[in-house]
């Protein structure tokens, strides 16, 4: 049988019915996905069939039909016995979610398979079907069972065990198993493993999510492609692992994963061991939690000792991210991102917002479609209903595909996500971490987080989440150089479009400073040379007004009264919503050896800022006024000159009369500041959560807190979410426009956001 996908006219030939069909997106991927089956996994077309009509349709959902059907054999086809795999097919360019999974799993469990697939080409996702069971989570596996195996009950079995919960510590396990293969065959430091490991995951996610031929890059994979090259190679070309690491970096270009001069440092034999170590796992695009959060153990173990500061606790990350509750539509930045923790933890949060908003705006298209009339229509009416309804479910699946750049995901990804980090090792590991994840990595950079960066300037966030260094000083020394400048002539051309005048006045933060101290461009600089301090108003920068802001500071902060004068320095231009006293054995596992607190702070909106401005000047004229007919005498007396000039014990005295003077304005200003601009401060202290001195998992008091203080939050308005809210209008049964809300629910122009 001739495999080629044959198209012509706008149609495409489907050799399981035997006939052309309309040229759908679908139907294409359908077809493609078929000579997948016959080629990659060995299966005969008379042991297949596409829709099949499968039973217990229930009312509501629309016509239960199966994609493509595959049986174990020609004879338990033709007996309709029950399946072993049931696919459903997605057009290429749409992102498929969860939600889309549950129809077609019931699908598969009505036909009675083992196996349900899932399939856009890019993306294919495979589940067990868990016979007599409706799955709350469905269990992801990592393959489908080709021709040889699929009648052999126990290899069988030994596939569905492969679940991706499984995996999750199993990858996580194997990852260090490469890491010491590297360790034990090129003799490198742990750092430098780590780096050859996260090259080859990225060939291995580059071939994957183009997802071509096979589902995995596997060991034989690698030596087919090795074989043709070498057949072919000049005597003066890389070799064949070189030139896929070539490949890779050059599709990565954009994202400053890897130098251009680099090149993969281990031999060919490590290459080898390591993607036959890997090929059981599949890391394109799809279980970003399992990649994503395997990734992270990986990097905490191997990078505990040396760079332990850059990994946050994720019990701590997941907290502060819901206490600060990032809606979609704000703009997110960590200046101290280490390996992206926050970054990721909001990204998904945010995701996970956007997710639920397309699965109600389903829910509400199949209320309009799926109504007891329908149950009422022939099989032909029916089936026009459900085009238009898939239809419609496609174009709102487009809202969720990071490629469409429409897409409200696109959006979060690519506009709304940002960090730096000024160790090279760890702005690009937060770049592979946030891949690993499913993405928003483009805002990252390596660059000082005090200064400005691409989108990175003042006024421009919504939410900050961050751990800054604690401990270390900026010297007074350190001044900024021509080094500091972004030279990058082509990006600043990008970035100058993008953000306009505010991107030319951000440069201006270095290049009107050239030769000045550091220090200088920061009010705290000059009470301080503290890395934490001068974070603290850097982060309070970068805010938009009313912006808010959770940050991760030691103790002392607090509590230290050398640090006073920062502290009245925050309180001038923030209000203070929550203290969160966390136990030192959290950070321990990390690394870090000072008592943490997790501090909230709320910039002051204009409004607020000029109230507090207008108390402090009242403040100060008349706490100044109450005590001049003290001063002023004692400042006459020092002013005194010549003959009538005081002796310099009295001028001792009266200058130590002065200071008292001057400290007690100071102190009632500041009591006075308080007492007009007075607000409740809630103090939380947690004695557990969720990790000990180890980093075994125990109790997590945070997790109550964090609803606890959203409660309190919400009924005491602390702030206002400004949600920018969508609303969907059919038009013409399958025309679809996004009609978006700003903040006072105003509707703005609808617009088209699919192709």
């Amino acid at each position: 049988m001739d495999n080629t996908l044959q198209i012509k006219d706008n149609k495409i030939y489907a050799p399981l019915l035997d006939k052309w069909l309309v040229l759908k997106p679908e139907e294409k991927v359908r077809q493609q996905y078929i000579k997948r089956l016959i080629e990659n996994y060995g299966f005969s077309p008379d042991q297949m069939a596409q829709e099949v009509k499968v039973n217990n349709s229930q009312r509501g959902q629309g016509r239960a039909m199966a994609d493509i059907v595959v049986w174990k054999s020609k004879e338990d086809k033709n007996n309709n016995n029950h399946a072993a795999i049931v696919v459903e097919c997605k057009a290429e360019h749409l992102t498929i979610r969860e939600e889309d999974y549950f129809q077609g799993y019931n699908y598969a469990s009505w036909a009675g398979a083992d196996f349900f697939v899932t399939t856009n080409l890019k993306e294919t996702r495979i589940f067990k079907v868990v016979k007599g069971k409706i799955p709350k989570r469905l269990d992801e596996v990592v393959d489908i069972p080709n021709e040889a195996i699929i009648n052999n009950s126990k290899k069988l079995e030994a596939l569905l065990k492969q679940t991706k919960a499984f995996t999750r510590d199993e990858f996580s396990k194997l990852l260090f198993k490469c890491h010491n293969i590297i360790r034990n065959n090129d003799k490198l430091s742990p750092e430098a493993a780590f780096d050859e490991i996260s090259k080859i995951l990225f060939i291995k996610i580059r071939y994957e999510r183009d997802n071509s031929n096979a589902q995995v890059f596997s060991l034989e994979e690698f030596k087919k492609g090795k074989a043709y090259d070498d057949k072919y190679r000049a005597s003066t070309d890389l070799p064949f692992y070189q030139k896929l690491f070539e490949n890779t970096k050059k599709e990565f270009k954009d994202d400053d994963l890897f130098d251009p001069n680099e090149s993969i440092r281990i031999r060919e034999n490590s290459f080898e061991a390591i993607v036959k170590e890997l090929e059981t796992y599949n890391l394109s695009t799809t279980s970003d939690d399992v990649k994503g959060i395997a990734f992270e153990q990986f990097l905490g173990r191997t990078f505990r000792g040396e760079l332990g500061q850059f990994f946050t606790p994720r019990t701590v990350v997941d907290f502060m991210v819901e206490v600060l509750d990032p809606e979609e539509g704000e703009i997110i930045c960590d200046p101290c991102c280490g390996s992206g923790g926050f970054l990721i933890k909001a990204f998904e949060y945010v995701r996970a917002k956007i997710e639920e908003a397309i699965h109600q705006e389903k829910e509400k298209i199949k209320e309009i479609y799926y109504t007891a009339q329908y149950e009422k229509f022939s099989e032909k009416k029916k089936e026009e209903v459900d085009e238009v309804v898939n239809e419609l479910f496609n174009k709102l699946n487009q809202e969720l595909d990071i490629n469409n750049p429409k897409s409200r995901l696109r959006v979060l990804s690519y506009e709304c996500i940002f960090g730096t980090d000024a160790n090279p090792r760890m702005s690009r590991t937060a770049k592979m971490n946030m891949i690993m994840h499913g993405d928003g990595h483009g805002g990252v950079h390596h660059n000082d987080g005090l200064l400005n960066v691409n989108g990175i300037f003042d006024n421009r966030f919504d939410v900050i989440l961050t751990n800054p260094p604690f401990g270390a000083r900026v010297e007074k020394s350190l001044k900024i150089t021509e080094a500091d400048k972004y030279k990058d002539a082509d990006r600043i051309v990008k970035y100058k479009e993008r953000y306009g005048k505010e991107y030319e006045n951000a440069l201006k933060q270095i290049s009107d400073n050239i030769g000045k101290p550091l220090l200088s461009l920061y009010k705290t600089g000059s009470m301080s040379t503290l890395t934490e301090v001068l974070f603290i108003e850097r982060c309070l920068n970068l805010l938009k007004p009313g912006g808010r802001i959770g940050i991760v500071l030691p103790e002392g902060v607090l509590n230290n009264s050398n640090l006073q004068k920062i502290r009245d320095f925050v309180e001038s231009k923030a209000k203070i919503v929550l203290i969160t006293s966390i136990p030192q054995d959290v950070f321990i596992a990390s690394g870090a050896t000072v008592k943490p607190s997790l501090l909230f702070f709320k910039k002051f909106t204009e409004e607020e800022a000029k109230t507090y401005k207008k108390v402090a000047l009242q403040a100060k004229r008349v706490i100044e006024a109450k005590f001049q007919p003290q001063i002023a005498p004692v400042k006459s007396k020092l002013e005194l000159r010549g003959k009538e000039a005081v002796s310099s014990d009295e001028k001792k005295e009266l200058r130590a009369e002065l200071k008292v003077l001057q400290q007690s304005v100071e102190a009632e200003i500041k009591a006075e500041i308080k007492e007009q601009f007075n607000y409740e401060i809630p103090i939380a202290e947690v004695e557990k959560a969720g990790i000990s001195t180890t980093g075994a998992k125990i109790d997590n008091e945070l997790e109550p807190l964090a609803k606890e203080f959203t409660e309190y939050r919400l009924n005491n308005q602390l702030w206002k979410n400004i949600i920018n809210n969508v609303e969907y209008q059919i038009v013409a049964d399958t025309t679809m426009y996004r009609i978006p809300l700003s903040g006072d629910n105003k509707a703005q122009e609808p617009e088209i956001f699919y192709n």
